[in-house]
């Protein structure tokens, strides 16, 4: 496979600034070069954080990304940049994890996603949300998530 299919790439090899707003972050794509398999690729961000949305305190999470890829894969370093795009982005728990997955479908058109979005306790209580985007391909390896569920200090 040529390198030429990573010539538009603008964020990978050098410098690239943090997107002030998830709706200014780029997600840079480049063709599967395995169209023909199922395959599933996981991204793991365990240090996720956005803002309360009503009192602007930090929330915290860890975020499981699944998807396999039909024509196109997410160049790593760009949903790097996205993600940290929400630290000062307000937004509930379920709106940011669905708006992550909707952006990633929109852009990728995988042939399935899944985010599963584990938030640490907010006044005491943690949740998580967890979106897919339909049935998974028939005969594709998907490993469990790991995430333990959240047991305070227990």
């Amino acid at each position: 496979m040529s390198n030429d299919i990573y010539e538009n790439l603008s964020q990978l090899g050098g410098s690239s600034p943090m997107p002030a707003s998830p709706e200014e972050a780029t997600l840079e794509t480049v063709p599967n070069p395995r169209p023909g398999s199922d395959y599933l690729v996981r991204f793991t961000c365990p240090e996720f954080t956005s803002l309360c949305p009503v009192t602007g305190q930090p929330d915290f999470a860890h975020l499981v990304l699944d998807y396999v890829p039909a024509r196109l894969l997410v160049e790593s370093k760009s949903l790097k940049l996205y993600l940290h795009s929400f630290r000062n982005h307000p937004g509930f728990h379920e709106d940011c994890t669905v708006g992550i997955a909707e952006r990633l479908i929109e852009e990728l058109q995988p042939k399935w996603l899944r985010l599963g979005g584990y938030w640490y306790p907010r006044g005491g209580i943690p949740i998580d949300v967890f979106f897919q985007s339909g049935k998974p391909p028939q005969n594709l390896w998907i490993p469990d998530h790991g995430v333990q569920p959240y047991r305070g200090r227990g």
